[in-house]
């Protein structure tokens, strides 16, 4: 079962990318010929106004083939003004910007129902103190409950641990429920050393406490559901990018490059925990989704405004010659890149 919800997961995932497209494309009045979920043989087809809607063999993909959008093809004078290679460049732009730009909104989306449905997090309530460390200098004891830090709430361990961390020998004031008791404490963290998502060296503070293990479901309304799903995607993005950095300065091993073999797989495992980390995934996939095909490289959308960006600034479109080029390059870095990313996937499951 979990297995059909991957697939499904990532047809809806190509789905969102492709109706973005598609979207645009009739907005500015582009004959749609076809829209595709996956590659080559049809399975299934249906011809619906002008459009013929596929779901076609391999499942790695989609398309919306657009009529005039082929340099090669032949442009009828009764349907110029519905072909794509005729309409202005900023349509032309906003419709190949709007596949991965509906991937971001649809992580938006996915995020701001999780955040509405809830989240399991640990409450605030201590569970240890360690000795000699400054919670316990400062008298904090086992079962407190940190109600605010510098007078800021704290719902959730997450909360309080954020705070901490970034305060490397800055002093915290700490009110904390005791029983029936509300008492305030000022504790200044510790330096530690610990290492970040990419492996590296850093400092953060640290106060030699430990959770109780209790946790509660945490709920957030519409309004603010929608600011946090807003502020998760943008943190995405930001480690996403940074990521990628990272991996060309070799702080991230290459082999960390995934393909749609860990995809499924990893969709696959998110499911099988139940409906909120599925939507967690799914999102964080849609979002890179969105940041691949951003890239500027030729035959992905990100190559498509590189190119519709230089036409701008020279005021003349490109060479065919020249584009020609241009995809043939990309056309063989990104399947060097998928086939690297199949690879690394297949070691993957010979080393478990």
């Amino acid at each position: 079962m979990s297995a059909l919800i991957a697939v499904i997961a990532f047809g809806v995932l190509v789905f969102i990318h492709e109706l973005g497209h598609f979207i645009f494309a009739k907005i500015f009045g582009v004959y749609v010929e076809k829209f595709s979920i996956g590659f080559g043989p049809k399975v299934f087809g249906k011809k619906i106004g002008e459009t013929e809607y596929l779901l076609s063999a391999v499942p790695l993909g989609g398309y919306v083939k657009m009529y005039g959008e082929n340099p090669d093809e032949t442009v009828q004078d009764s349907l110029k003004d519905k072909a794509f290679s005729n309409k202005k460049l900023y349509q032309k732009s906003l419709i190949v910007f709007a596949g991965p730009l509906f991937n971001y909104l649809f992580a938006i989306l996915l995020f701001w129902i999780v955040f509405n449905l809830g989240i399991h997090t640990l409450k605030p309530v201590i569970g240890e103190v360690q000795k000699d460390m400054p919670a316990a200098k400062a008298d904090i004891k086992s079962g407190d409950a940190i109600l605010s830090i510098n007078g800021l709430e704290i719902k959730s361990w997450d909360d309080m641990a954020r705070i901490i961390k970034v305060s490397v020998n800055k002093p915290l004031l700490i009110k904390i429920k005791r029983g029936e008791d509300i008492l305030e404490k000022t504790v200044t963290p510790q330096t530690a050393k610990s290492k970040n998502i990419f492996g590296e060296d850093i400092n953060i503070g640290l106060l030699g406490i430990k959770p109780s293990g209790e946790t509660f479901l945490q709920r957030f309304g519409p309004v603010e559901s929608f600011v946090k799903a807003n502020q998760k995607c943008y943190e995405i993005v930001e480690l996403t990018f940074l990521g990628i950095v990272k991996m060309f300065q070799r702080v991230v091993p290459a082999d960390n490059i995934g393909g749609p073999i860990m995809i499924f797989q990893m969709t696959k495992d998110a499911a099988q925990f139940g409906l909120t980390p599925l939507l967690t995934f799914v999102a964080l996939i849609s979002i890179n989704l969105a940041i691949l095909n951003l890239l500027p490289i030729p035959v992905l959308d990100g190559g498509h405004l590189l190119i519709y960006a230089i036409e701008a600034i020279i005021r003349r479109p490109l060479s065919e010659k020249a584009k020609s080029i241009a995809i043939r390059i990309g056309m063989s870095f990104l399947i060097g890149l998928m086939v690297f990313a199949f690879y690394n996937d297949i070691m993957r499951i010979f080393r478990g």
